[in-house]
């Protein structure tokens, strides 16, 4: 099984060197946090959840199940910025940064849930893939 070292952290919280790259997974840039200040490596607009989902969640604990299932409903049609974080995923630690005040009902442990199948998929015989199975991989056929 692959395993990649994939992290959730809350904006606010302090960044630490084993951090990784850091990727803010917010559609709005926090309030109150300084850019200068938030040692964010990317922010992944395209990856957050939309303005109608994220307002129609409220992050209602009850919408949790729903929440999920449509937020990887909008992350399957982002393919290429998908893509290129489970690349950088595979290269080294990843932190996603959120900001909602709940650890556990938010974006970034859904993104991270599916950062994590994608990553099996690709890599899941333990070694990640050579380079020529992966270039066919991004041509649309299944790793060798």
């Amino acid at each position: 099984m692959y395993r990649a070292d994939i992290r959730l952290k809350r904006i606010r919280d302090p960044a630490e060197a084993g951090d990784g790259y850091r990727v803010l997974v917010d559609r709005v840039w926090p309030r109150g946090v300084a850019k200068a200040q938030a040692a964010v490596d990317e922010w992944a607009k395209e990856l957050a959840p939309s303005r109608e989902l994220r307002q129609w969640f409220a992050h209602e604990p009850e919408r949790w199940e729903g929440f999920r299932e449509r937020y990887r409903h909008e992350l399957a049609e982002v393919p290429q910025p998908l893509r290129r974080l489970v690349e950088r995923c595979a290269a080294g630690p990843v932190t996603l940064l959120f900001d909602a005040r709940d650890r556990e009902h938010n974006q970034a442990v859904v993104l991270r849930e599916v950062l994590a199948e994608e990553l099996e998929a690709w890599y899941g015989a333990g070694e990640p893939a050579s380079p020529v199975c992966y270039a066919r991989h991004e041509g649309g056929e299944e790793p060798g």
